[in-house]
This record gives C-alpha cells, sequence and structure tokens, in this order.
C-alpha cells in the first residue's frame, strides 16, 4: 500500500496534512527526520502511516502518559495493535508488556523516557523487532529547551544497540534547540544526518491577543460572552483556579477547574465532560491539554504571563484546530511582570540549597550514606516541606535541578491504576449470595479479561471493564468497593503519586556534582526566555504573529490581520511601525539592506513600502 493508501485505510482521509507527506517519505527512504510542527499539525499520523507500512514495532517515547493513552486507544479503535509502558506499572506488568511486545503482534510501543535505562527495558532490546525509534516533544533532549528531561539522553544510548531510522518530533524549537536535537539523537554527533522539516509557524485562524488590564476577571467573563464555543483558562495557582471557575460559574458560564491536585476520578470525569460539551470553559494549570485533541477549541485565555513563549506557543496553539476561527488571549499588567522576575530568581536557589534538599530527601526515606540507589520512593512535596520547614518552590526547583544534573529522575504526576485481586477460590465464588446482581458478571468479566488476577494484584480498564458490565464508571467502583468490604476481592483505587527514583547511593556532604558553570548558563537562558515573554506583551506596533513566528527562526513572516497590533494600526503606521522595527532589530543596517528588505515579497510587506520608507527618510524618521 502507499502511504496515501494507508491514510485513507485507517483513517479514512483522502489527504495528508501540509508538511506530513514530506516528514513521511523521508522516513520512509529510511533517513533520519526532525520534524517540528505546531500543536495540532498532526504530528502522531507522521510516525504512524510509515510504521504501519514496514515490519516491525515502532518505539515511541513520549513523556506524556495521558497521551500514550489516548493514542493506545485510537490505535485499538481502527484495529492496530499497540502496548505502553510507562511509571506506575509494576515490574511484572512491565515484564508482561515487554513480552507481549516482543512476541505478540504489535506494532506500537509506547514507552516514557525513564524506562529506556533499565535493565528490564534494555533485556528486551534483542528480541523487539523495532523499525522505528519515534522521539515525541524532541525538544526535551536539549538542555537549551525550556523542558528538558535527562531520560531522554538515554534514546542517544538506545542507537548504538539498534540501528533503525528515528523520526523525532516538536511543536516547539528555536534554530539553537533543533540543532542541539540532532546533535543528541544522531549516532555521530561529529557528523550529524538528519533532514530537518520545519512547517509555516503561522496559524492563520488564530488571532493573538495581548491585553494589559487591572480587572482580569471582567475581561475574561466578556471573552466567554463574547466568542461562542468552549475554551480553555490557563493559571499558574490551583487554588486561583478554583476562584476562578466559581467566579465563572457565579456569573452563569458552564465551567470547571482542573489540576494536579485533584484525584484520577475527578480529573478524568472533567475532562471526559469538557471533551464532551459537558463543561464548556475548563480552568486550569498546564496539568491539562497535553495529549488531549479536541479540535474546536475557540479560545485559550492565559490568566497571567508564560515562562516561556515555547509554553506559550503551544498552549495557545491548543485553540482552532479544526481550521475556524480561534482566539489566544493574553492578559497581563504590571505586577505580573514583578511576579516574572521573581519567579526567575526563585527557580534557581543557591547550589548550597541544592546540596541540602538532597540530603533531606535521602534522610527523609531513611537512606544511609552509600545506599540506596535504583530505589524509587513515592514523594509527597507538601509533607516533605512542611517536615524541614522549606519553601515549595524552593524544593521544587532543587529537585528539578537534581534531576536535570542527572542525579535522580523525578515524576510529579505518576499515575497509579485501579487494581484488583480475586481473593475467594473460583469454586467458592458461585456459593456467594451477592448483595447486587452486576456483581456476578464483573467478576466473570475481571477472571476472563485478566489471567492471573485470583493470584496477582492487576491493574484494570475501568471503562472497558464497565462497558463489558452495563454500568457507568462510579458505579462500577461501588461495586468493587463492596466485593472489597465482603472480602471478595483485593481493591486499590486509582491514585497519582510523586515518584523519585535515585540514579545512585546517596553521596556525602561535598561530593555532589552540581555543575555550576552549567547552573550560571541555564540561568542566562532562562533570563533570556523572560526577557522574551516581556517583549511580546510590551511591544505594542509589531503583529504578534510576527514576533512569535521571529522567536523561533522563521524568517518569513507576514502580517497576520487579526492580532490587536493589526486591528490597532492603520496600513501606512503599520508599515511605519516595520521598517522601524527592522532597523531596530538589524543595527548598522544600510539604506540599500531596508530597500531591498521593502521589495522582497517573501516578507509580506504592503506594495507601497518603498514609497513610505521613501518618506520616512525624507522626514528624518530613519
Amino acid at each position: 500500500m502507499t502511504a496515501q493508501e494507508v491514510l485513507k485505510r485507517w483513517w479514512g482521509y483522502d489527504s495528508f496534512r501540509p508538511m506530513q507527506e514530506e516528514i513521511i517519505g523521508a522516513a520512509l527512504a529510511g533517513r533520519d527526520v526532525l520534524a517540528i510542527l505546531p500543536t495540532g499539525g498532526g504530528k502522531s499520523v507522521c510516525f504512524q502511516v510509515p510504521a504501519l507500512m514496514h515490519d516491525g514495532l515502532a518505539l515511541v517515547v513520549t513523556p506524556l502518559i495521558a497521551l500514550m493513552k489516548d493514542q493506545v486507544q485510537n490505535l485499538e479503535k481502527r484495529g492496530i495493535r499497540a502496548l505502553a509502558v510507562h511509571a506506575g506499572m509494576s515490574r511484572h506488568e512491565v515484564d508482561i508488556a515487554l513480552n507481549n511486545a516482543a512476541y505478540g503482534d504489535y506494532k506500537f510501543l509506547y514507552v516514557s523516557p525513564e524506562r529506556l535505562g533499565t535493565q528490564l527495558f534494555r533485556s528486551y532490546l534483542s528480541v523487539l523487532n523495532i523499525c522505528y525509534i519515534v522521539v515525541d516533544e524532541a525538544h526535551c533532549i536539549s538542555q537549551w529547551g525550556y523542558d528538558f528531561r535527562p531520560d531522554y539522553l538515554q534514546i542517544g544510548k538506545l542507537r548504538e544497540e539498534i540501528d533503525v531510522p528515528v523520526i523525532a518530533l516538536t511543536a516547539t524549537a528555536t534554530p539553537k534547540v533543533a540543532q542541539d536535537i540532532i546533535k543528541h539523537l544522531s549516532p555521530d554527533p561529529e557528523k550529524p544526518s538528519f533532514t530537518l522539516l520545519r512547517a509555516p509557524f503561522e496559524r492563520p485562524n488564530i488571532s493573538y491577543i495581548v491585553r494589559e488590564c487591572q480587572d482580569k476577571g471582567g475581561q475574561l467573563l466578556d471573552i466567554c460572552r463574547g466568542v461562542a464555543g468552549s475554551g480553555i483558562v490557563y493559571l499558574r495557582n490551583r487554588k486561583r483556579c478554583e476562584e476562578v471557575a466559581e467566579l465563572l460559574q457565579s456569573k452563569g458560564v458552564s465551567a470547571s477547574f482542573y489540576h494536579a491536585g485533584l484525584g484520577p476520578m475527578e480529573r478524568n470525569g472533567r475532562q471526559e465532560a469538557w471533551k464532551n460539551g459537558g463543561i464548556r470553559v475548563m480552568v486550569c494549570t498546564n496539568a491539562f491539554g497535553m495529549g488531549i485533541d479536541k479540535p474546536d477549541v475557540r479560545f485559550v485565555v492565559h490568566w497571567e504571563p508564560p515562562s516561556s513563549l515555547e509554553a506559550y506557543f503551544q498552549e495557545a496553539g491548543r485553540a482552532g484546530r479544526d481550521g475556524l476561527r480561534s482566539y489566544a488571549v493574553q492578559l497581563w499588567n504590571g505586577n505580573d511582570i514583578l511576579r516574572l522576575h521573581q519567579l526567575h530568581s526563585a527557580a534557581f536557589p543557591s547550589l548550597q540549597t541544592i546540596e541540602d534538599i538532597y540530603q533531606k530527601l535521602h534522610i527523609s526515606a531513611g537512606i544511609i550514606y552509600e545506599t540506596g540507589e535504583g530505589r524509587t520512593l513515592r514523594f509527597d512535596m507538601d509533607e516533605f516541606c512542611k517536615h524541614y520547614g522549606l519553601q515549595r518552590s524552593t524544593a521544587h526547583y532543587a529537585i528539578r535541578y537534581l534531576e536535570q544534573s542527572g542525579h535522580i529522575s523525578y515524576d510529579e504526576d505518576a499515575e497509579f491504576p485501579t487494581r484488583v485481586r480475586i481473593n475467594t477460590p473460583r469454586n467458592e465464588l458461585y456459593n456467594i449470595d451477592f448483595r447486587e446482581p452486576q456483581m456476578i458478571p464483573l467478576l466473570e468479566s475481571l477472571m476472563r479479561g485478566y489471567p492471573g488476577i485470583m493470584s496477582y494484584s492487576m491493574p484494570i480498564d475501568e471503562e472497558r471493564l464497565a462497558r463489558e458490565c452495563d454500568a457507568t464508571v462510579p458505579w462500577l467502583h461501588q461495586l468493587l468497593y463492596q466485593l472489597s468490604l465482603d472480602r471478595v476481592i483485593g481493591y486499590i483505587p486509582a491514585d497519582r503519586k510523586s515518584l523519585v527514583f535515585l540514579h545512585h547511593n546517596r553521596l556525602t556532604p561535598g561530593n555532589i556534582d552540581l555543575q555550576p558553570e552549567r547552573y550560571r548558563l541555564l540561568q542566562e537562558l532562562d533570563a533570556e526566555r523572560l526577557n522574551a515573554v516581556e517583549t511580546y506583551l510590551t511591544t505594542a506596533d509589531v503583529c504578534r504573529s510576527r514576533q512569535l513566528i521571529s522567536y523561533f527562526g522563521q524568517e518569513e513572516t507576514h502580517d497576520c490581520g487579526s492580532c490587536d497590533v493589526c486591528r490597532s494600526l492603520a496600513p501606512q503606521e503599520r508599515t511605519e511601525a516595520l521598517l522601524k522595527h527592522f532597523v531596530k532589530e538589524h543595527p548598522g543596517c544600510g539604506p540599500e539592506e531596508l530597500k531591498a528588505w521593502c521589495i522582497n515579497p517573501a516578507n509580506g510587506l504592503p506594495a507601497n513600502a518603498l514609497q513610505v520608507y521613501r518618506k520616512m527618510l525624507d522626514k528624518g524618521e530613519l
């Protein structure tokens, strides 16, 4: 089958989106490819189609458990077999999944990055018939990126053992980050051989709006009333999420909140209600949205400025995936700028503080010097800070840097699925007088669908089990709870916890390598990202879309015509503003260079740009 025939058969589409065909073609030709596609550009098809055209298994590395589960479910609905291995699974469960991947008829194995370096995973490498290594969220491999994750560096080591093409995908990478990704993923870093394919960053259907205001609640209500359809409102603070959702509800707007402090049942329920239209506006932290593909989001509002333009572009890009007019609105005021600078300072505690928290982390788990390597700790940040009298932000950033410097792995939001074990022998089950009729088909489904459940505690798929028993998920929870009270089963409800994995034995004071030179460089990079955000907020004479896509290194830019800047300036004023901006960004440029820029159609200036330029010269404005 051709790529187009595969697309038609499994997805029902007649044609590819922009850039998808070029990426697939490079992968099918056996080349390593780094593809930079904006959020909503259809990245999953870029590796799923070529994998289906090859013998073997595609190994997909992604840090997003929600995305793993979503894609595995979507593939299975299409009749394509897929598996996932991630934090929260026991060693026994991982062993079963890898065994199925090696010897079963599966096409996709999704793996979280921290699993790549484990002895169990590496023991299966020789029998996994891998045809592609897929690196999702590839910017995580670059220490210059905004979301560096050291576990991603295991992928480079993986290539030393598996000689297959790599398909690396990301929505946000500056030119510097893109080159760093290629360096880390190339078999020979001195001679990188990647094909770099970068889609245009323009999202012409999104109007970028920046509003300086004190009354953010009033502005948000105006947006909710003025724009039909569903929306997302991003905040940093969990409590503030709840307050803003309550404000919207009190004004008649269908809204709810979502953050990492909610239990799994609440989060899943609210996420599904929002996706299905039961909730119109989700007020949330950045814990929400990753891996969720809802095409008809009409507005995304940021209540306060983001930590980086990379994060903003990705989150704002969740609007308008169906191609219809949508809005990305950034609210801000002077206090927010002050807060950004405070956050930058808090994000870099002293190296002495980081070393102190390293020791406290081990002490809290009862780990003595020269022991602890390979241990996984369940970690409660709030309890840890309360016990040692620490500020939460200080502890958070210290632990994050301990991860970045290679001492630990930290999963702030590991998911532990519902687990069940049937304690009652099979022959005795039929003698029990069950209080609810649905308990009988529930137990039959458990025994049929989970071999070994009478010997081991096993994770269950609640939604599938509820469908088989003709029950709702909440009612399924009640049935399982009642069966556990009657001691028929052992039942551990789903949960989310933070996990810390120790890479080595506890080190003595003064022997912890915290790489001070690298730490200083990361501080400088963070300051640059902060400056870029501040410039975006305060620059009111250059098209918002131009500002964003220029930041990501795209040289050909055009006025979008629909952002707050474009709407506020008359055509001549906008041209004058662009000319002034060019001169500002190119100090020392000569008149001929500016003239050439004016008449280059790729720059999207109006036909009278040269005349405007000459008038500005005559007036001494340039």
